[in-house]
């Protein structure tokens, strides 16, 4: 049985921890809600993206002289999965979810004999997937100085898949991160970014100006051309945006449940210490009265 010194440094050591932990779930608080307002606005604008680009593309014939980003290489062997993590921990199963639906992805893909590479957002993810595809990491891109995200962080991350591309490293690319819902559900998500998967992205809305005849200067080709480079970006911004709103989410509900579950540990203490020093006190007693009797 713990003595009573033991006891009460425990219950403080638990109650610092408590006050910690509270501070963290009301600085979460604080954050998710502007983190939610940029991930809601985010997302009107990438879906609109991806009607526009399916309306283009369905006025174009796609061949050899289309953009790569559209047509692809021609080839489905070498697969990057871009897995999008915080840098930071005590987040609940965020990252952890994120990087699981990533394995599931990447095994899936070995087990039709594909090429599996990895390309990290974040620093969360490396440990596991670092242990168990250890020599698939052929990037991982450095967010620990972002406070706040941006559209140019973004347009890196892009800028640098495409060149990637561009260059043969990969055939497809499939983004990882998590679709905010509420402070307690955080979808994980993935979406291919590259090539574009226009004939599976949103279609526009069903109206008559939907229908209407439009004519494009320049053409739709060079529309295109132009058009899916920043969709790229606009796909991961829109996946960055969402997992910052995530992590705020689940980094909340983590440290509310850690806080109570600090309380009830507090409690438990308590009634050991009082236990405890009472049969303590009650020993005393029997020691004093049975010597009283002895003489």
């Amino acid at each position: 049985m713990a003595s009573l010194k033991a006891l009460k440094v425990r219950i403080g050591s638990v109650k610092s921890t408590q006050k910690i932990t509270k501070a963290m779930k009301m600085v979460a608080a604080a954050k998710l809600r502007r983190a939610q307002q940029a991930a809601e606005a985010g997302r009107p604008y990438a879906q609109r993206l991806d009607a526009v680009m399916a309306s283009l593309a369905s006025k174009v014939v796609i061949g050899p002289e289309s953009p790569k980003l559209l047509a692809g290489t021609g080839k489905d062997q070498v697969h990057l999965i871009v897995v999008a993590t915080s840098d930071r921990g005590l987040a609940g199963a965020f990252n952890t979810n994120i990087v699981r639906a990533a394995r599931k992805k990447a095994d899936a893909l070995q087990a039709e004999g594909k090429t599996v590479l990895f390309y990290l957002v974040g620093k969360k993810g490396r440990a596991v997937i670092g242990r168990l595809f250890p020599k698939q990491i052929i990037h991982q891109h450095d967010t620990s100085a972002i406070k706040q995200v941006s559209f140019a962080d973004a347009q890196a991350i892009a800028s640098d898949l495409i060149e990637m591309y561009a260059n043969g490293r990969f055939d497809v690319a499939h983004l990882f991160y998590a679709r905010f819902q509420s402070a307690l559900v955080q979808e994980p998500t993935e979406q291919q970014i590259i090539p574009v998967k226009v004939a599976e992205s949103a279609a526009a809305p069903a109206s008559s100006a939907a229908d209407a005849a439009v004519e494009y200067e320049p053409d739709e080709e060079d529309i295109l051309a132009a058009l899916l480079p920043r969709n790229v970006a606009v796909q991961i911004f829109r996946a960055m945006l969402e997992n910052a709103a995530s992590e705020q989410g689940s980094r909340m509900t983590a440290m509310d449940n850690a806080t109570r579950n600090a309380g009830d540990m507090i409690n438990r203490l308590t009634i050991q210490y009082n236990r405890t020093r009472q049969a303590a006190i009650t020993t005393e007693l029997v020691e004093i009265i049975s010597g009283a009797e002895a003489l």
